[in-house]
């Protein structure tokens, strides 16, 4: 499985995110382009321990039975859930800004390697490991890259 600790794939995702303009638009959901680039971001963000999204009760509870689907082979489903801390529905984004936010924090966690995952608890599925971290942030990335059709 692909993880963005791997520099091709890095280089993958950065590629695809200069790719994304601001008439992109989504096949599914309900965001915008730059309100995606903003939830990319926040999931980086919380990624490397810059944000502390809280735990969601029933993650609590069956968290632990889905942390495979995390970062097994699978990609995410059009219209999965998130945590209410990452939703930018109804917030004014400016594109420029948020591409630019999104490309730097990639490259902060790419290159941060697996020691700069963070070691809180993901509000879900609770305990993730680095190398689950480095594929999860792969797949939400790529997830929201193709609901954008890059």
């Amino acid at each position: 499985m692909k993880s963005l600790f791997e520099p091709t794939t890095q280089t993958e995702i950065l590629d695809r995110i200069e790719k994304v303009t601001s008439s992109s638009e989504a096949a599914w959901g309900k965001m915008n382009v730059a309100q995606m680039l903003a939830h990319a971001a926040a999931g980086l963000e919380m990624a490397s321990g810059m944000i502390h999204p809280k735990r969601v009760f029933i993650g609590r509870i069956i968290g632990s039975l889905f942390r495979k689907n995390y970062s097994n082979e699978i990609p995410f489903q059009q219209n999965s859930p998130t945590s209410m801390e990452l939703v930018t529905l109804g917030q004014l984004k400016d594109f420029d800004l948020e591409k630019q936010r999104l490309l730097e924090l990639v490259m902060k966690f790419s290159t941060g390697g697996e020691q700069g995952a963070t070691k809180s608890l993901h509000p879900f599925f609770g305990t993730l490991t680095p190398r689950e971290w480095g594929i999860g942030m792969y797949k939400h990335l790529d997830h929201h890259l193709r609901q954008f059709g890059v």
